[in-house]
């Protein structure tokens, strides 16, 4: 876009929209655009929200998802299956399991998936946290639960390979999962499937 048409607040913004997942310099323009335009409470509610989200949230001490306090809710509550821990990428995995209503362990967020190409190894992720988390408390299984592409089953084989040999069940969901895909984007009753039929883990090659 030429800096010399575009106001520089627009010019910013629309920078600043750019570096968001999924938002080329098209659709950043018309986002910019269209708050220019807007009402100015849409505007400001927008900056309030993204103000809020910073100040206002942290990491669960225990499981790394995203709270307002930590503990969070779902390791605070009694009632979740204490034996049982679901291991997961990001937050919003979290979020798709729990639509399902199926699962009532805990879970424990890594931060990503082992990937050489991009710099990211075990050290970047919470993988020390969570062989920590398991010498401490009474946990009985571990469900990996990270996507079904070649860094998420990496990633799988690298937890599965670590926690071997500690006397734990280590299982994977099942594979109704298309290959390639992200938990946050599968439908209800495919990760309820998954969840169902999740599998042993094998850490050998045979």
């Amino acid at each position: 876009m030429a800096q010399w048409i575009v106001a520089e607040p627009v010019q910013r913004l629309v920078e600043a929209l750019e570096r968001l997942p999924g938002i080329g310099p098209k659709t950043a323009s018309r986002l910019a655009y269209y708050l220019l335009r807007a009402p100015d409470n849409i505007a400001l509610d927008l900056a309030g929200a993204l103000q809020g989200l910073k100040e206002n949230t942290t990491l669960c001490e225990r499981c790394f998802n995203v709270t307002v306090h930590s503990p969070c809710p779902i390791c605070s509550d009694p009632n979740r299956d204490q034996s049982l821990l679901c291991v997961v990428e990001e937050p919003l995995d979290v979020v798709a399991l729990e639509r399902t209503g199926a699962f009532h362990g805990l879970y424990h967020v890594l931060h990503g998936r082992i990937s050489p190409l991009e710099g990211i190894g075990p050290e970047q992720l919470k993988i020390r946290e969570l062989l920590e988390r398991i010498e401490r408390e009474p946990i009985r299984e571990v469900l990996i639960a990270t996507n079904p592409t070649m860094e998420g089953e990496a990633t799988a084989m690298y937890i599965a390979r670590q926690i071997h040999d500690r006397g734990i069940r280590v299982t994977r969901l099942a594979r109704g999962l298309p290959v390639g895909g992200d938990l946050e984007y599968a439908d209800l009753n495919t990760l309820t499937s998954a969840l169902a039929g999740r599998e042993e883990m094998r850490t050998d090659d045979k």
